[in-house]
């Protein structure tokens, strides 16, 4: 039967009309024949199957003595025997017993032999012939199949076309957590109650049409037999069974549980996914020396694989540089420096906010033990009272049901806290979570203590260095004059840069541009000393070059034994200026009337090199000129060559000029990068 036909069949049942059962394909299948003797022993009827056992035709059969024609002679007494008690005491006989073929050969037949009773009062006997090997094979198969069924590991079970259970072996009664007879009957949908059977019925449905066989269909679901409401997993494989003639019987359904599989592989994928995020954070936390950043990068690694919110505290103290370890005093000021949220607005969290949180919140208890805070189950109440006040609307807004707090610890000392809430991640926080979070925690603590302790010592070079400039130039005759410094972005770049303004006799006026060749706190103090005897010597009132020659003399016995610089002087009474340099880049003249350009001054042999012997430039410079001195910070860089950037420099310069001021901002912007490994000094003056 085709599956158009078996469809008609369940649709046609289903509707209440009642049709034929199908005939089984056992009884074709064992060729079961019928022969009917009368009271003397003849055959008066002969099935068309006995034709297969006995190979006589009905024609050569009817009217025969039954004995004679498939018994030998010497068990003819046994047979008159056996037939006389059917016959005479109405009892039945079973057995097996030897016939003879009619090509002569002797096989072994299953009878069951019956009086039949006329309506004329006349006895017959039936006899229920079989193939005794036949009837063996199929009991075999039978009880064979009947023991594996029972004893499987696997689900076993049969559905008629209408999806009813009609058998269910034990160890899918126990799958589906009901007794076997509390299924057979039922339909599918009623069974398996515990779940959505829809994908089931309508796989089944989709075989049972086909024919083709699902196999290994994968399937996740509690199970009522397991109490604890853990989800298992099945591989499901369905069969359409059909008789010898092809008529749909109804379906078979296998089911092997791979729970623990299932579990060993979900296991493994969640290791996998845990070390790709650590190897993602590994990557992603500390690219810079800024804790801010550093602190956003731990909390945008734990979003969304770890948590659904992030936030990184760190105590106040320790920002200021404090590396007192915590205390659990509970008064301690954090400050939360990153905040994180998947799916859920933050603008409205104060970033920056410091807070005093009360021993009971999470972040206290997980930086008073040293050890993840885990609360896995909260409600809004309880909610409140573990979280900090000033991130109730983020957790509220993501629904948090889980928190975890761990601490950030580097060196023995407690810095602050990652705090970590699921909303939308239905799973509570375990403590393998709280292991992958410590983890994560103390790779990013020893970067955040990196960071903070660089940006302390920048701090500490760069108000040094700071220190030793002036911090706003002197008012002098005849010339207005602004100056800047800007520090590198790291340490290894701040320190050697310097500007000065000095009043000489006679309204005159010195300006001074220097760089030590070196860098941090070592170049920052050898500043210092070249600016204090810079000064020194601009007192004495000597020619530039002639101070510089003294300079360089000094700078042989200092730590750091390099450094240019460009010395000039401006009269204003005379309108000239004498400049002399020692491996110092060329001055720009800002003409008050022309295009900018750079002086020819000779430029000579940096100080400390010994003996050097730089020369002064004299030139005229009138009201409304201008002079720009410069340290190298402001022009070179990695990625154009020195001529192009002093190219632009000019470029940048040409036109009406502006306020001091505001030039010196402009130059900064457009010639430096926050990036900037080296820190730079200007210093522009105007003649007035």
């Amino acid at each position: 039967m085709g599956s158009g036909e078996a469809s008609r069949q369940r649709a046609g049942h289903r509707a209440g009309h009642e049709e034929p059962a199908p005939s089984g394909g056992l009884l074709d299948l064992l060729s079961v024949s019928a022969i009917v003797l009368d009271a003397r022993g003849r055959v008066v009827f002969w099935s068309p199957q006995a034709q297969q056992i006995f190979g006589y035709r009905a024609h050569e059969a009817l009217g025969q003595y039954a004995a004679r024609l498939m018994v030998d002679e010497r068990q003819w007494k046994q047979v008159a025997e056996l037939f006389a008690q059917v016959m005479e005491e109405g009892t039945s006989w079973a057995g097996a017993f030897p016939v003879r073929h009619k090509d002569g050969s002797t096989r072994l037949v299953e009878f069951r032999n019956v009086r039949l009773e006329g309506e004329d009062g006349a006895f017959y006997a039936l006899g229920i012939a079989v193939d005794h090997a036949a009837l063996k094979r199929a009991e075999r198969d039978l009880a064979l199949t009947a023991r594996l069924f029972a004893q499987s590991p696997i689900g076993l079970g049969i559905v008629d076309t209408d999806l009813r259970y009609l058998v269910v072996n034990p160890t899918l009664a126990r799958i589906n957590g009901r007794p076997e007879h509390q299924q057979v009957g039922r339909t599918v949908r009623e069974v398996l109650d515990f779940m959505d059977p829809t994908p089931i019925e309508e796989a089944m449905r989709r075989v049972l049409d086909s024919g083709e066989p699902l196999l290994d269909q994968f399937a996740v679901a509690p199970t009522p037999a397991d109490p604890s409401g853990r989800d298992h997993a099945w591989s499901v494989s369905y069969y359409r069974l059909e008789d010898s003639a092809g008529q749909v019987l109804g379906l078979a359904v296998e089911l092997v549980d791979v729970t623990e599989q299932y579990r060993a592989s979900a296991e493994a994928a969640t290791a996998r996914r845990r070390l790709t995020l650590i190897a993602d954070a590994s990557a992603r936390i500390g690219t810079t020396l800024d804790v801010e950043t550093t602190a956003g990068e731990l909390a945008e690694s734990c979003v969304p694989e770890l948590a659904d919110v992030a936030a990184v505290d760190l105590l106040d103290a320790v920002l200021r540089g404090n590396d007192r370890s915590w205390e659990p005093s509970g008064t301690a000021a954090i400050r939360t420096l990153a905040l994180t949220a998947y799916g859920v607005p933050t603008f409205s969290f104060p970033v920056g906010h410091i807070a005093r949180y009360a021993p009971d919140h999470l972040v206290t208890q997980c930086m008073t033990t040293g050890r993840p805070a885990l609360a896995p189950h909260l409600t809004g109440e309880e909610l409140a009272a573990v979280a900090p006040e000033h991130a109730a609307a983020v957790l509220n807004r993501a629904g948090a049901h889980s928190c975890l707090a761990v601490p950030l610890v580097s060196r023995g000392h407690v810095l602050g806290a990652l705090a970590l809430a699921r909303g939308r991640n239905p799973a509570p926080f375990t403590d393998d979570d709280a292991v992958l979070a410590l983890d994560l925690a103390a790779r990013a603590a020893i970067s955040i203590d990196h960071a903070r302790y660089y940006q302390n010592q920048r701090q500490a070079a760069e108000n040094l260095q700071r220190s030793l400039l002036p911090q706003k130039p002197p008012y002098r005759p005849g010339v207005d004059t602004a100056c800047r410094y800007q520090p590198a972005s790291s340490i290894s770049g701040i320190g050697g840069d310097w500007y000065d303004v000095i009043a000489l006799p006679d309204d005159k006026t010195a300006l001074v541009i220097g760089d030590v060749m070196g860098s941090g706190t070592a170049a920052a103090t050898t500043m210092g000393q070249l600016r204090t005897a810079t000064r020194t010597l601009a007192a004495l009132d000597m020619d530039p070059a002639e101070l510089l020659h003294h300079l360089d003399r000094i700078t042989v016995d200092l730590e750091q034994q390099f450094a240019t610089c460009t010395y000039a002087v401006y009269d204003p009474h005379r309108a000239d200026c004498r400049i002399a340099a020692a491996g110092h880049l060329p001055p720009v003249l800002l003409p008050a009337g022309g295009a900018p350009r750079f002086l020819d001054v000779p430029t000579g042999a940096p100080l400390g090199v010994g003996h050097i012997s730089p020369r002064t430039a004299q030139l005229r410079i009138g009201p409304g000129d201008g002079l720009l001195l410069y340290t190298d910070g402001l022009v070179e860089t990695r990625s154009s060559s020195l001529e192009e950037r002093l190219d632009l420099l000019l470029r940048l310069l040409a036109g009406p000029p502006g306020p001091l001021e505001e030039t010196c901002d402009h130059l900064l912007q457009q010639l430096r990068h926050p990036d900037e490994p080296d820190d730079v000094a200007l210093l522009m003056a105007r003649m007035r």
